[in-house]
């Protein structure tokens, strides 16, 4: 397996975290109080499109070439550090 498969494989894995909690993040947002709730609806979009922008940059990848993948590379890193800080803030904040 090329290096360039792993790492799409390891994306895809936190592709598939991300969602798990985007999904327990809505289902604790939908036993909240209607102020909370709205909060709570506010921050789960903007997580589903940083996954979106995330995924999208991701199809890139996968779609480069084995020598153009590395230039991609760092965009979807990019992406991917977004995201995850946004879930660290969601999940610490609805707790």
């Amino acid at each position: 397996m090329s290096t360039k498969d792993e790492f799409v494989r390891k994306m895809h894995a936190k592709l598939d975290q991300w969602n798990a909690e985007i999904d327990a993040l809505k289902a604790k947002s939908e036993s909240a109080e209607a102020e909370a709730r709205a909060e709570y609806h506010k921050q789960l979009e903007t997580l589903r499109s940083k996954r979106d922008d995330a995924r999208s940059k991701l199809n890139e990848l996968e779609a480069a070439g084995e020598s153009a993948w590395e230039d991609l590379k760092a965009g979807v890193e990019l992406a991917w550090e977004s995201v995850s800080e946004a879930v660290r803030s969601a999940t610490s904040r609805f707790k």
